[in-house]
C-alpha cells in the first residue's frame, strides 16, 4: 500500500492502483465520471447533464480499493483506459467517482470493459453497479469475469489553467450484500405493502392499446402500487429475478415506494414466496435430492424471509403445485404463510377470505402445532393495469407492518417480528395492534410470553362505525364488540381482562364489516399459562 498526492491530500492506493501509479497522470484516473463537455454544445447542456446526474446510493461499508490522480489540459479530447483487477467471487461491482472540478461541467463520460469487451456506459453519471442480474442503465449485467478490467474514459475539454484532481472509489461486493435503496427515511411506523405480484416476467398478463392479451409490462404493476399509495411493493416472479432490472431502472422514480426484489419459488408441492433475495433460488425440489428445508437455509443465509403461498389452493394443470404438499417440512424454518391471497378470493367469487380455498384454518392449525407462522397476505395480482374484469387488484389485500423505518432490512425484521396485521378493507386509516401483558411484563403482537398469574389483552383499533371488533384464542371466540367511533391517533387500548386455562394459546384480534366478512386480521401474542 503506498500513497500519492492529490492537490494537497495524501490518499491511500490498493495493490492493485499502486501497480498503476508509475503511469502517467490521466492513467491513475479511476473512475473520473462526469461529463463530456466539449464544444458550445455540450456547455448547453451542462445543466441538463448535471440534473440527471444524482449520485446512487452507495456500499455502506468501506470501499475495497481506492485510484486517485489528476488531469491536465493536455488531457483534453482524448480516450483514455484505466486498468483494475476484479478479483473471484465479486458478486456486485461498484464505482463512484468524486472531483474537484467544476461541478456544473460536463468532463468526462465513463464506461467500461470486461475481460471480454464492452459492459456500457453511464454519461453522465458518477456512480454505477454492475452484478449478474441487474445494472445502473447504460450499462449491462451480466457475469462477472474475474481478472483485467478498464475504465473508459471519453475526456472532454478540461480547464488549462489548472489540474482537476479525482477519487474513485470501487466496492468488490460479495453475494448477499445489498446496495441500500435511497427512499427518504420515515422513522418507526406501520407502513403498507404487497408481498405477492406478477407481471409479464412470469405469467402476468394485460390488454394492450388494440385490445390484445400480452404480457404486462412490469412498470403498470409498479405505477398501481405507487397510485394504492403502499409504502413497499414485492415482485415475486414466478422463478426468475429477471424484474431486477427493471426495479433498478425504476425505483429512482418511484422514489416514495420502496420496492423490495422477491421471487415465488413454484415447486411440485407447493408455491414458496421468497423476500429479499437477488439471487435465483433453483426451484428444483425433489424427494431424496433436494428439500423444502435446504432451500430454505439457502434464502436465509442470503438475508432473505420464506413464506408458504396460498396453502389450501388446488393444485391441477390450471395451476402446478398451487396447494401444498412439501414433503418433510422444519417449520422452524418457515416464517410467514399467506393466510390471505387475493387470487383465491377472486377465484371463489368475491372478497370474502373464509371462503371454500380459505388458508386461515392452515395457518391456524399450525399456530394449535407450536409453529410461529406469521400470517400475511398478497394479491397474487397478475394485470397491473387493476382491470375490474381480470382481478385481484395490486394492494388487495394489504400487509401491514410495523418497521424502524422504511428500508428493506427493516421490513423484513418487522415481518420476523410478527407485528402485522392484513388489512382487506385498503384503507390507509386502518389499525389493528394488540399485546398482552401481566403484573410483571408486556409481549407485542407477534412475541411470545409465559405467565402464572392472570393476563390482560390490549388491543388498539381504528375501524369504521358500525364494524366489529373480536378477540380470539386461536379459533375460539372469547370476545365481541361494535365499534361505535373511529379510535382517534391517540386513543388509549381497549382492555379484555382474561381468564386462561395451563397450556398454550394465540391470543388475536379482526374486524369484521357490517356484512360480517373479515376486514382486519391480527397476528398473535402466543401466551403459555402455567
Amino acid at each position: 500500500m503506498s500513497r500519492v498526492n492529490v492537490g494537497d491530500r495524501a490518499i491511500a492506493i490498493s495493490p492493485a492502483a499502486d501497480r498503476a501509479a508509475t503511469s502517467p497522470a490521466w492513467i491513475r484516473v479511476p473512475t473520473i465520471v462526469a461529463r463530456w463537455i466539449a464544444s458550445g454544445i455540450g456547455a448547453g447542456l451542462a445543466l441538463l447533464t448535471l440534473a440527471s446526474a444524482a449520485p446512487a446510493a452507495l456500499p455502506q461499508r468501506a470501499p475495497d480499493q481506492i485510484l486517485a490522480g489528476h488531469l491536465t489540459g493536455a488531457d483534453s479530447m482524448s480516450n483514455r483506459d484505466q486498468p483494475f483487477t476484479l478479483p473471484e467471487s465479486t458478486a456486485r461491482l461498484v464505482v463512484s467517482l468524486s472531483h474537484d472540478g467544476d461541478p456544473k461541467a460536463s468532463l468526462i463520460q465513463l464506461g467500461v470493459d470486461d475481460p471480454q469487451g464492452f459492459r456500457g456506459t453511464g454519461a453522465p453519471k458518477t456512480d454505477f453497479t454492475i452484478a449478474a442480474y441487474d445494472a445502473t442503465p447504460g450499462f449491462f449485467p451480466g457475469r462477472l469475469v474475474p481478472g483485467r478490467w478498464d475504465l473508459r474514459f471519453f475526456v472532454g475539454q478540461l480547464p488549462q489553467d489548472r489540474a482537476i484532481n479525482w477519487t474513485a472509489k470501487l466496492w468488490f461486493m460479495k453475494t448477499g450484500e445489498r446496495l441500500p435503496v435511497d427512499v427518504p427515511g420515515r422513522g418507526p411506523g406501520w407502513y403498507r405493502g404487497d408481498l405477492h405480484m406478477h407481471s409479464g416476467h412470469s405469467d402476468g398478463t394485460c390488454a394492450n392499446a388494440s385490445g390484445k392479451s400480452v404480457p404486462c409490462p412490469l412498470y403498470l404493476t409498479i405505477a398501481s402500487a405507487a397510485a394504492r399509495k403502499l409504502d413497499f411493493a414485492v415482485l415475486t416472479e414466478h422463478n426468475t429475478v429477471s424484474s431486477l432490472q427493471v426495479i433498478r431502472e425504476l425505483q429512482p422514480y418511484f422514489d416514495r415506494l420502496l420496492l423490495i426484489p422477491g421471487q415465488e419459488v413454484t415447486t411440485h408441492f407447493g408455491h414458496i414466496g421468497v423476500w429479499g433475495v437477488e439471487e435465483p433460488i433453483d426451484y428444483r425440489v425433489e424427494p431424496g435430492v433436494r428439500s423444502f428445508n435446504t432451500l430454505a437455509d439457502e434464502v436465509h443465509r442470503l438475508g432473505g424471509l420464506v413464506s408458504i403461498n396460498h396453502p389450501a389452493a388446488p393444485t391441477g394443470a390450471m395451476c402446478l403445485g398451487c396447494g401444498w404438499s412439501m414433503p418433510d417440512v422444519d417449520y422452524a424454518k418457515v416464517d410467514a404463510v399467506e393466510a390471505i391471497n387475493g387470487g383465491i378470493i377472486a377465484i371463489a367469487g368475491g372478497r370474502d377470505p373464509e371462503g371454500p380455498l380459505t388458508n386461515i384454518p392452515f395457518w391456524l392449525k399450525h399456530l394449535a402445532a407450536g409453529d410461529r407462522l406469521v400470517a400475511v397476505g398478497g394479491s397474487d395480482s397478475h394485470d397491473g393495469t387493476n382491470a375490474a374484469d381480470h382481478p385481484p387488484a395490486v394492494g388487495n389485500p394489504t400487509t401491514v407492518v410495523y418497521a424502524r423505518d422504511l428500508t428493506q432490512g427493516a421490513i423484513l425484521e418487522g415481518i420476523r417480528s410478527g407485528r402485522v396485521f392484513i388489512d382487506l378493507a385498503m384503507d390507509p386509516t386502518d389499525l389493528l395492534d394488540l399485546s398482552v401483558s401481566d403484573d410483571r411484563q408486556e409481549a407485542a403482537m407477534g412475541g411470545r410470553m409465559q405467565s402464572k398469574a392472570p393476563v390482560t389483552a390490549k388491543i388498539v383499533v381504528r375501524a369504521q362505525r358500525g364494524e366489529r371488533l373480536e378477540l380470539l384464542d386461536g379459533s375460539t371466540l372469547l370476545s365481541s364488540r361494535p365499534i361505535a367511533e373511529p379510535a382517534g391517533e391517540a386513543a388509549p387500548p381497549l382492555s379484555f381482562p382474561l381468564a386462561l386455562s395451563p397450556g398454550n394459546h394465540a391470543i388475536r384480534a379482526q374486524v369484521r364489516g357490517k356484512d360480517g366478512k373479515l376486514l382486519l386480521l391480527s397476528n398473535p401474542v402466543l401466551v403459555t399459562i402455567g
